[in-house]
């Protein structure tokens, strides 16, 4: 009897181990085959971006990184979405004021590196 439990146990180990990183791997992972719709968008700060940190959006918690490299300190201060690169996206405090020309804001986004095609289309 106590043999049957222990194969069983040994047996069965592997399918725990599996399923659990599964889960924790798909987690971790924001995976889209739709281009990021959020620029544009307003978001909270939840780690102070120096210049990297995490942002809240409608629920979600996104990596983000602050134009230009300065700090946002979190604390009721919210950001706009200017742009995204990958799963990181980039961001801006909402009291800066918005590029005076739309050449201006496409040229700093293709400079930065973390211009999509949807931040292109709306610059």
């Amino acid at each position: 009897m106590s043999a049957l439990v222990i194969s069983l146990l040994v047996l069965s180990a592997p399918a725990v181990a599996l399923a659990a990183y599964v889960v924790h791997a798909s987690r971790q992972q924001k995976y889209s085959r739709l281009p990021l719709n959020l620029v544009g968008r307003v978001a909270s700060v939840e780690r102070t971006l120096e210049p990297e940190g995490f942002v809240l959006i409608e629920g979600e918690l996104w990596r983000a990184r602050a134009r230009g490299g300065e700090a946002v300190v979190r604390g009721g201060l919210n950001v706009r979405v200017v742009g995204a690169g990958g799963c990181v996206l980039l961001v801006e405090p909402l009291e800066r004021a918005r590029p005076s020309s739309r050449n201006e804001g496409a040229a700093f986004l293709e400079e930065s590196g973390a211009a999509s095609s949807v931040a292109r289309e709306l610059l």
